[in-house]
């Protein structure tokens, strides 16, 4: 639940993208919650604003990061990369080093959870890896869709859409590095 605190100084927009809405919310620490694109605005709307429900709409919110992901689902290779800042306070500190590593996989590059796991330097924690990804509250900006299971398969993906958006979105950065 985010903090009360945090709900008053919370400014969130939805925007139409190729593949339908996609929703941002954040305040002052950085961005706070995304929602993958989806065919409602309000169902985006909904997602997006579980648990803060006084956040304020504003059309100019992170105005540059809304043009990034406009283009990042209309073609053009664009990398939602590691300086967008976010706040990831109200994750566990493990979650949060997850999702930071995660950050750092590129556009058009993949690894499994164990070598994420690896990565954060707790090499027999890949299942406890993917149970943090599955509480990515900002997926696109934490690319979680690009972690996949030892055997290259998809693995899980949380988001609405599952492992179809994910093999989608994965599928759609590919064609983009072509």
């Amino acid at each position: 639940m985010i903090s009360e605190k945090m709900q008053k100084t919370l400014n969130y927009v939805i925007f139409p993208v190729k593949w339908g809405y996609f929703g941002i919310a954040g305040g002052e620490k950085g961005l706070l919650r995304t929602c993958l694109p989806g065919p409602r605005s309000e169902e985006i709307k909904a997602r997006l604003l579980k648990d803060i429900p006084f956040a304020q709409f504003n059309s100019s919110f992170s105005k540059q990061l809304q043009e990034q992901i406009v283009a990042y689902f209309e073609g053009p290779a664009v990398d939602l990369g590691p300086e967008i800042p976010v706040d990831l306070s109200e994750l566990t500190n493990f979650q949060a080093v997850v999702l930071t590593a995660c950050r750092q996989v590129k556009l058009g590059w993949t690894i499994t959870y164990t070598q994420l796991a690896n990565r954060i330097s707790r090499p027999s924690a890949a299942r406890a890896v993917g149970n943090a990804l599955a509480k990515n509250p900002l997926p696109l900006v934490i690319p979680c869709h690009r972690i996949l299971r030892s055997d290259n398969g998809l693995g899980g993906f949380s988001a609405p859409g599952g492992t179809k958006l994910k093999a989608r979105l994965l599928s759609h950065e590919h064609a983009l590095m072509q």
